[in-house]
């Protein structure tokens, strides 16, 4: 018996565990002994400087059970020893680069609705995975590289890189450069190599595999964000849908998305400030049914005041983003039986 789009239903899972880290993934509901029934976890890539370290892992149900795919590149805490001893204030620097524990948010939300989720280890003080891989400030590196010819290597527009944020972060407001020296050439090319390079492309195969199925798929590109300012006393958004103003996603998936915070009396924004990155840039088909969104949450409906450790919001949080993937899931599956390519799975 074959089962309809309209039957997509909430997978009841359990949250994952709020003290998880990456060191930990064997344990707690996405396990490798099977808590997370059906969803087999596999880990990618390598973290140069930290032994046997993957950068990335992934959990997915084989068939999909729902066309949707979230993955999170900003909440990696897998920090070798010889990178923090070269950050100039490592302690204070790396944490605000990082999207602090929006992982468990992506986690949760995964296994309850059985979403595909792929969760970068490695840190974005280490390598940023929502920028291209030649955008890079090459004087921190020590120069651009040359080409065998002897020609350097022609510069990428290097967009982010000029305000401080590209592939290796470089500077933040407020505490100015980051690190002490230059990074070697082979250490970018390492990085580039063991965490860029196959996270990329284990994300290209996921939303393949599931677009394969269902004849279209949705990218959750799960990030969070410091609280907006206000302005003239208007509540602030605690969520920003970006879709690239347009390119990244169907216009009715976007309608849904806010559709479910409005539902759940969450004020959001769109596109502004946080209208998605390379991410989307990359990996957003429209024509082939490949849908991308960026998703923005404030921290301080997820974290503790300090906005350091999960916070008493934690749990709505989850809620109100598994609801919004649940009924996103709905309209993916339809647009791919309007494309003529959805295929259901036996029941």
């Amino acid at each position: 018996m074959k089962a309809k789009p309209r039957q997509l239903s909430p997978m009841n899972r359990p949250h994952a565990s709020r003290g998880e880290s990456p060191a930990q993934a064997d344990s707690g509901p996405f396990g490798a002994a099977g808590a997370f029934s059906g969803a087999a976890c596999v880990r990618g890539g390598s973290i140069p400087g930290l032994d046997d370290a993957p950068a990335f892992s992934i959990w997915q149900h084989d068939p999909s059970p729902v066309p949707v795919v979230i993955a999170v590149p900003h909440a990696g805490r897998s920090y070798p020893p010889d990178l923090v001893s070269r950050m100039r204030q490592p302690a204070y620097s790396a944490p605000r680069l990082e999207d602090r524990l929006v992982d468990l948010v992506g986690k949760a939300v995964a296994a309850r609705t059985g979403a595909a989720l792929l969760v970068a280890h490695a840190p974005r003080a280490m390598i940023d995975l929502n920028r291209a891989s030649d955008d890079v400030d090459w004087e921190m590196i020590g120069g651009r590289p040359i080409e065998p010819s002897g020609a350097p290597v022609t510069p990428s527009t290097a967009r982010r890189a000029r305000s401080g944020l590209g592939l290796v972060p470089r500077r933040l407001p407020g505490l100015g450069e980051l690190w002490k020296w230059p990074i070697p050439h082979e250490e970018l090319s390492a990085r580039i190599a063991g965490v860029h390079e196959p996270y990329h492309a284990a994300l290209t195969r996921m939303l393949e595999e599931t677009r394969a199925r269902w004849g279209a798929v949705l990218l959750i590109d799960l990030h969070s964000m410091p609280p907006l300012p206000a302005r003239a006393g208007e509540p602030v958004a605690e969520f920003v849908v970006g879709d690239r103003f347009g390119v990244a996603c169907d216009g009715a998936l976007v309608a849904e998305a806010f559709a479910a915070l409005g539902g759940a009396r969450r004020l959001a924004a769109h596109n502004r400030p946080y209208a998605g990155g390379y991410v989307l840039e990359r990996h957003a088909r429209r024509h082939l049914g490949v849908n991308c969104l960026q998703l923005e949450i404030d921290r301080r409906t997820y974290l503790d005041p300090a906005l350091a450790e999960p916070g008493p919001g934690l749990d709505a949080t989850v809620d109100v983003v598994s609801a919004l993937v649940q009924r996103m899931a709905i309209a993916v599956a339809d647009l791919g039986r309007e494309r003529g390519h959805w295929r259901a799975a036996a029941e």
